[in-house]
């Protein structure tokens, strides 16, 4: 079964990186998330004087280098002079050269947006008429290159390596503890920490070149790394690694002292058991309690660092609400490690999982429980961050943010689609333990029968053999006694021999006493009795007993080896058979497939929100538009006329509240002058609110702020004259907008009088 599947699994996973990929490809050219929503001459404006300064307004703050900001002539020469200002807000100035001739002017910018993307971008006015121009507006920007993908890459990566890592951490703590013990689920825990560690280090190198040159050979310029360690995102990607020492920390301890106290197996409940072992596995004593306790709290708190070092430099830190969009965004990013990281540990489990630690049905219940509550928080905080980043329905699909979002929207519903599958594999895995177990106990109480036939068979054949062998040792004992009686006889016929012989002798000599000299001896004859009866008379050797003796430890020996290696053998068809019946089992099957389903569509899913990570806000796209509608319509309408026209972007958060305000000052000196309002709304319709105010403040001076109440005029016109300007300088000019009784804004610009 697992060979079948194996190749199945790489497919799936080829295809899912090939999406990936080609999403990724996708998403370098539209990664900026602040957009330009007006400038002073707006662009393709033709002005009738060289102005002194040219004046940029984003969405949001930006950073801004030496080079930042570029004014180009006719011939591609720069004009502008010393480093660009941040007079106020979001708009920034940088001086010209004075005594600039009549022709088109091309101002180029290349800034860091205050979510940490780069935006690049070029526009052109003219002074007098509009003239040919040797400069190109379409200026690549430093994140289109291969800087620029390798940085998408690592986006993806990172955030990969945060889910699994934080992901696979909860569902062992959570969900199954003996999984601390498992060898695959250790190792998808470390790749996680890895993966996020190296990807971690490659966005620290990238950086300094994704948001300048985009050239390869920068990225390893100490000095740009030294630039970006001075910037928020060089900050929070510092703050990253010294967190993943800490989580380095809680890896020891979780797959060390944590895996020791763990259970190696996790037997699963009855089914008439309600409880359904929702202990997660942990009924160890006080220590293990705590041990668990302790290392919930500091997972937590880990992961909870780790997922701020996002939400503190990205989307969440910039636009409405930032204070409440932080910790929402770092409650979004925990949710999805939980459910998307845990699946992922869940389906390594599954398949890879040792015979005596299987996943058992509650812990697949566990998980259940704990992806419902991720996909209900996902839930509540995305639709908070939909709001917030898109602020009105048409986003959805007039935006490429919006359609993304749409995308995700629709790959989240097919996962909690195919988890309702895997749900119901779970409860059949549970319905066929309930009929399993009483056929379980039919199978024990007949195996055990057996057995014990077994036993009695082996013990009868046992006790024949022990009969056998003391017959056999009988028979040898009687053998050995036998030829020690007749060894006995023949030294005791030796042992009168050698005696008669003596007697002999002795006469012998008496007789030759007695006998008169030269008389010739006798024949020793008995000598030679006399030797092989003192041979006789030794004693034998028990050869006989002794070969017994060996014969009985070499056999036993032997009988030891056989049973040690039969108990192997039987354990490991024991272990083989488990194995087939765990294999075997279509519900298990069943839901294998399901949980390798959901993390293919999660791998596409969190593709598409690093995509998202890279894409302008709907909110913001949609100001940029209205205010380009809002300057090229302005001669149509009659704004503009004044001597200083600004336009402003707004978006008070309520119903129809997002629109245009642009105001005109004549003469813009000294002394009476005056101002029209003009307020529009997305689509570039002029719309009336229920109040606009102005307000005047030289800061220079500390003059102000000067309060303007103009007068409504027609829809969406509002007047005011001899508004006195009481000297020359540069004033901001604060304009603020009322959509409904507690719906309101102030959006500002500053303007040169005199």
């Amino acid at each position: 079964m697992t060979q079948t599947i194996a190749p199945r699994v790489r497919t799936l996973v080829l295809l899912i990186l090939a999406v990936a990929g080609a999403l990724l490809a996708g998403a370098a050219p539209v990664s900026a998330h602040a957009a330009l929503t007006g400038s002073d001459p707006a662009q393709g404006a033709v002005v009738d004087t060289a102005p002194s300064q040219v004046s940029l307004t984003f969405s949001e703050p930006i950073a801004v280098g030496d080079d930042s900001v570029r004014v180009l002539d006719p011939k591609g020469e720069r004009v502008d002079k010393g480093d660009p200002a941040n007079p106020s807000g979001t708009t920034y100035s940088v001086r010209l050269v004075s005594g600039l001739p009549d022709g088109t002017y091309t101002v180029a910018y290349q800034v860091v947006s205050a979510d940490s993307h780069p935006v690049a971008g070029a526009f052109t006015f003219s002074i007098g008429a509009p003239s040919e121009t040797t400069v190109s507006v379409s200026a690549q920007g430093s994140d289109d290159g291969l800087v620029g993908w390798l940085y998408g890459f690592g986006r993806y990566v990172s955030y990969a390596g945060f889910v699994v890592l934080a992901g696979g951490a909860a569902f062992v703590l959570a969900c199954w503890a003996p999984g601390a013990r498992v060898r695959a689920v250790q190792r998808l825990v470390v790749s996680g920490w890895l993966a996020l560690t190296s990807a971690t280090l490659g966005l620290l190198m990238l950086r300094g070149s994704y948001t300048t040159s985009g050239k390869v050979g920068d990225v390893f310029d100490l000095e740009l790394l030294g630039d970006v360690l001075q910037t928020k995102t060089g900050a929070a990607l510092v703050s990253r690694l010294l967190l993943l020492a800490a989580a380095a920390l809680f890896i020891a301890v979780l797959f060390g002292a944590y895996a020791r106290t763990a259970d190696a197996v996790e037997p699963d409940r009855d089914a008439e058991d309600d409880g359904g072992g929702d202990d997660g596995g942990d009924d160890g004593g006080p220590d293990k309690r705590d041990l668990t306790f302790g290392l919930a709290l500091g997972g937590t708190v880990v992961a909870a660092g780790l997922a701020a070092s996002w939400a503190m430099s990205e989307h969440a830190s910039q636009g409405l609400q930032a204070g409440v969009a932080m910790p929402v965004d770092v409650v979004h990013l925990l949710a999805v490690a939980a459910w998307l990281g845990g699946l992922t540990a869940l389906l390594v489990a599954l398949y890879r999982a040792p015979v005596e630690t299987p996943v058992g049905r509650d812990a697949v219940r566990r998980f259940s429980r704990l992806a419902f509550g991720s996909v209900v928080t996902l839930a509540v905080t995305g639709v908070y961050q939909s709001w917030r980043q898109l602020g009105s329905w048409s986003a959805f699909t007039d935006t490429r943010y919006g359609q993304l979002l749409l995308v995700k929207i629709a790959l989240v519903a097919v996962m909690v689609a195919v988890a309702f599958l895997s749900r119901r594999w779970t409860q059949r895995l549970a319905d066929a333990r309930v009929s399993e177990a009483a056929k379980e106990a039919e199978r024990t109480e007949a195996t055990e029968r057996a057995e014990e036939a077994v036993r009695a068979e082996e013990a009868v054949r046992a006790e024949e053999a022990v009969r056998a062998k003391e017959a056999v040792r009988a028979e040898a004992t009687q053998r050995a006694e036998e030829g020690v009686r007749a060894k006995e006889a023949v030294r005791v016929k030796a042992t009168e021999r050698a005696n008669e012989a003596v007697r002999v002798k002795a006469t012998e000599r008496a007789e030759e006493e007695k006998r008169p000299a030269g008389t010739a001896p006798a024949e020793a004859s008995g000598t030679s009795e006399v030797s092989e009866a003192s041979m006789a008379v030794e004693p034998p050797k028990a050869s006989g007993a002794s070969g017994a003796s060996d014969a009985e430890k070499a056999e036993a020996g032997q009988d030891s080896v056989r049973a040690a290696q039969l108990a192997r053998q039987r354990a490991a068809a024991e272990a083989a058979r488990q194995k087939r019946l765990r294999d075997a089992d279509p519900n298990r099957f069943g839901l294998r497939r399901s949980v390798l389903a959901e993390a293919g569509v999660a791998v596409v899913l969190l593709a598409v929100t690093t995509v998202l990570t890279q894409t302008e806000p709907g909110r913001t796209e949609q100001d940029a538009r209205a205010a380009t509608a809002a300057s090229s319509t302005a001669s149509a309408t009659g704004q503009g006329s004044g001597a200083v026209s600004l336009t402003m972007p707004f978006d008070t958060g309520g119903k129809s509240g997002k629109g245009v305000v642009s105001i005109d000052l004549d003469p813009a000196q000294a002394g009476d002058n005056a101002l029209h309002v003009y307020v529009e709304g997305p689509d570039g319709t002029p719309v009336d609110v229920p109040e606009v105010k102005i307000a005047l403040t030289l800061a220079a001076q500390n003059i102000g702020p000067l309060p303007v109440a103009p007068d409504h005029v027609t829809t969406g016109h509002w007047s005011a004259s001899r508004v006195q300007i009481p000297m020359a300088g540069d004033w901001k000019v604060e304009v603020t907008v009322r959509t409904s009784d507690i719906d309101q804004v102030t959006v500002s610009k500053n303007a040169q009088i005199g």
